[in-house]
């Protein structure tokens, strides 16, 4: 029997009780409401329930985001901890390498973050004015090439440093000129010592980067200096492609 079928049959049945005095209208149209409202709260209680389903499968995903999420943060970290022990590593080796110069006063090893910086007064390189490597600084420089050899990782920063006192003459106009060429003058020795080329980069800052006050003997010294700092590959490149944007 199809549905219409079944409720006109149910209509007539309905009608025949009424009729017969064994169903009153009023208790047939309670009965019909309490059936509607049990259909209306099934239907709730469905709707609900798909809800919750839904909720539990977002939750679920959340849940596998996070835990994934956390996992690439602990490899991270484990990356980090192996990274910083590296350059412990290397740190304490080029000291060892270089502790009889940084014993003399020659040179001093700094290590920040993930760079490795040899510092070298100006004096021991060069004359006043001028970007003539010294043979005394050939002889030291030569060992921190050696040294430096060891970090194929690293890309090899040179930047030459001055004081404030102006420089005007043909071949350095300013003192810009005068620390860039120190650089590279350093850039060449330590590429004729063998150090692959495509490592080193120089660059001069000049009077502005200062380490101490300009104000006495003392600390113009000190801010006259070779930095060569070892660097990271991958930081050296993603700061390279910064820049080209």
């Amino acid at each position: 029997m199809n549905k219409p079928a079944f409720q006109l049959a149910g209509t007539v049945i309905a009608a025949a009780l009424i009729a017969s005095g064994c169903v009153s209208t009023g208790e047939f149209d309670k009965v019909q409401a309490d059936k509607n409202q049990l259909e209306q709260q099934t239907r709730e209680l469905q709707s609900q329930r798909r809800a919750l389903e839904e909720q539990k499968t977002a939750l679920e995903r959340q849940q596998g985001s996070l835990r994934a999420e956390l996992e690439a943060l602990a490899r991270q970290k484990a990356q980090l901890e192996t990274s910083n022990q590296q350059t412990k590593s290397q740190y304490d080796g080029l000291v060892r390498n270089l502790t009889e110069e940084v014993k003399k006063g020659q040179l001093q090893v700094r290590q920040f973050k993930d760079m490795l910086t040899v510092e070298v007064a100006e004096q021991l390189f060069f004359d006043s004015g001028r970007a003539t490597l010294k043979e005394q600084g050939k002889a030291v420089l030569s060992k921190v090439g050696e040294a430096l050899k060891g970090y194929e990782d690293k890309v090899i920063r040179v930047v030459g440093h001055t004081d404030n006192v102006p420089i005007s003459t043909a071949q350095f106009p300013s003192n810009w000129e005068l620390s860039a060429a120190r650089a590279t003058t350093v850039v060449r020795f330590l590429q004729s010592a063998g150090v692959a080329p495509e490592r080193l980069t120089a660059s001069g800052r000049g009077e502005y980067s200062p380490v101490a006050s300009n104000d006495d003997t003392e600390g113009r010294r000190k801010n006259r200096r070779i930095e060569i700092t070892l660097v990271d590959r991958s930081l050296a490149q993603e700061v390279q492609s910064s820049g080209a944007k």
